[in-house]
Order: C-alpha cells, then structure tokens, then sequence
C-alpha cells in the first residue's frame, strides 16, 4: 500500500483518485502517522427495476390489506410534514 502525506494528498487530490480509481489503496499520513485511507470504493449491486416495481407493488398491497387505504388528505398531510 503507498503512503503519502497529507500535504501531498491534498496537492495531488486528482492524481491519486486516479490511482484509487485503478484498485489502489493510498495511506495518507500526517507527521509520519496514518490518519486516512484512500481506498476504492464498494461497488453497489445494481437492482432489476422490474423487480424492485413488483416488491413495492407486493409491499403495497400487503400495507391496504392490514391498514385500509390512505385517504387523500393522509396523503396530503404525509407530503406537508416537515415543510416550512
């Protein structure tokens, strides 16, 4: 793993992504001591739509068969809550 002080770290800012960005990870030190690890980041699984549509569609129903129906005016207030 390649270390680099802060001061360059924050010179080299792009360059350095650049290599995190290759699989690299780069310890960042301050006075000769880590503080920070560049490292690359956790690629998210990306989801089917259909899929993810058909969950909140089952979700959906399952919530009106235990809860009733929203009326428009719960649904209004939800949208109104926590604005100004």
């Amino acid at each position: 793993m390649k270390s680099v002080g802060s001061y360059e770290a924050k010179t080299h800012l792009p360059r350095l992504l650049s290599q995190v960005e290759k699989g690299e990870s780069i310890t960042i030190t301050k006075r000769g001591k880590p503080v920070a690890v560049l490292s690359p980041a956790r690629q998210v699984p990306q989801r089917d739509v259909k899929t993810v549509i058909a969950e909140f569609r089952a979700y959906s129903k399952e919530h009106v068969r235990k809860h009733g129906s929203l009326s428009f005016q719960e649904i209004k207030a939800m949208i109104e809550e926590g604005r100004p």
